[in-house]
């Protein structure tokens, strides 16, 4: 069963990888595997945690006595999948938010104020000023957040579907290479800052310039082979033009104020980062209506957010409910812990494993790998000497390791919660990403993880 749950989970990535021959949603691949997974899991329950490789049941077992058959229900079904379930719904409801308020900006064309100002049609002037634009709002927003906004903005400003994609597919790289060097830019980092193997100044100061140069090198490479122009959409306005430029101008201002708002929520209350989200969004939603309260009946059906919500792309919402349920069943039966030793073992070198935990993010979700390391490795106390000292707060594991899991998922495509959105809102198909990208992506990583070898 312990090795089935494998089985399942690569079929099932082969699916979601082919989902253009099969002419099958990769959301349906997703949700499959993410039940089987967990199916196969409860099924053979007792064989798989008597292996011992999962750290969760360790601990549990020590705290719980008693009937052995009752214990593994409970851990199971009121404790593995309750704690997954939530931490999924966290990254759900944050998604669900941030691609609704990115939608009602839209609606009421608050990207146009944006789009307008972007003039160049030379596809290597485009992709530099939106790569760099990317790069510095992932620091801020995050790279999800980022990538949702940046690829709606590309909706205005290419109208060739292929290189749309090229130009998402860039927006991703960029966006992970800026996350990467925020404390509050990509999921890793922020469990590496809140759990205190890093400090928001050594981050930042120690990782900005490797993933300026992850970011770089493909842009250079490019330059030389990229040649011609982008068409623009023709942009036809619903009902004839519905807002105003003030309230365009204001409801981008109230998204963008409201997607940066999150991260101060999170510093100033400590409380998950998709609370911040709903009541950003909560607040749009009532400036919305007040903003067009007296208007007829029919526009102000268009704007409201309710008629927004039906635009909103749930497969894309779904798919990461089956994917993360699927990494989470691997997680917690043990699957990823017994990973992480091997590499230890085997490699037995920080810049090695963080390497290879980078491309592993690019097939895994980055997050549980993290939190692998992060259960693996202790910090170790500030006057250690010799190969610990790797691992004191802001060592070179720790460091190196928040460049690695945050840019090592641009890879692929489906590598990142950023690639996921993109793949979703554009529909990229993940082969031609693995042809035309990923190449790119991967010497991007090699040259930033050179960079800060050789700096530090």
């Amino acid at each position: 069963m312990f090795i089935l749950m494998v089985v399942v989970f690569v079929l099932g990535y082969l699916a979601i990888a082919l989902e253009h021959p099969l002419r099958v949603d990769k959301a349906a691949s997703a949700l499959i595997i993410g039940t089987l997974c967990w199916v196969i899991y409860a099924l053979g329950a007792e064989n798989i945690l008597s292996l011992g490789y999962s750290p969760s049941w360790n601990a549990f077992s020590h705290e719980h006595t008693g009937n052995l058959i009752e214990n593994i229900h409970v851990f199971l079904v009121d404790h593995e999948i309750i704690e997954h379930l939530g931490e999924i719904a966290e990254i759900l409801f944050f998604l669900l938010g941030a691609m609704t308020i990115v939608e009602v900006v839209d609606q009421h064309d608050g990207f146009k104020v944006i789009t307008d100002r972007i003039r160049t049609t030379n596809k290597v002037k485009l992709l530099w000023i939106l790569s760099f634009l990317t790069f510095f709002m992932s620091a801020l927003l995050d790279n999800l957040t980022t990538t949702i906004v940046l690829v709606a903005l590309l909706r205005k400003l290419v109208d060739d579907k292929e290189t749309r994609w090229f130009f998402a597919s860039m927006v991703v790289l960029a966006a992970n290479a800026g996350g990467a060097w925020s404390p509050i830019g990509d999921v890793t980092t922020i469990m590496l800052w809140i759990g205190g193997q890093v400090t928001a100044w050594a981050i930042i100061s120690r990782i900005i310039l490797p993933s300026v140069v992850c970011m770089v090198v493909p842009l250079i490479l490019l330059s030389f082979f990229m040649r011609g122009s982008i068409s623009r959409p023709v942009i036809e306005n619903e009902g004839g033009g519905l807002t105003s430029y003030t309230e365009q101008l204001s409801m981008l201002f109230l998204g963008v104020a409201g997607l940066l708002f999150v991260p101060v929520f999170k510093s100033l209350t400590h409380m998950p980062p998709y609370m911040g989200m709903l009541l950003s969004l909560g607040v749009i939603w009532v400036v919305s209506e007040l903003m067009h309260k007296d208007k007829p009946d029919e526009v102000r059906h268009q704007l409201r957010v309710t008629a927004v919500l039906r635009r909103v792309d749930v497969p894309t919402v779904l798919f990461f409910l089956g994917i993360l349920s699927a990494v989470a069943a691997l997680q917690s039966a043990g699957h990823l812990h017994l990973l992480s030793q091997y590499l230890d073992d085997k490699l037995n070198n920080v810049y090695l494993i963080d390497l290879a935990v980078g491309v592993l993010s690019s097939v895994v979700d980055n997050v549980p790998l993290v939190a692998g390391a992060m259960g693996m490795y202790p910090t170790a106390d500030p006057a250690t000497t010799g190969y610990l000292a790797n691992f004191v707060q802001d060592g070179v594991f720790w460091e190196f390791l928040a460049y690695t899991a945050g840019t090592g998922g641009s890879i692929l495509i489906i590598g990142s919660a950023a690639g996921v959105a993109a793949m979703g809102l554009e529909k990229i198909d993940f082969i031609w990403y693995l042809k035309r990208i990923s190449l790119l992506a991967f010497v991007g990583y090699l040259a930033g993880a050179a960079a800060y070898y050789f700096l530090y």
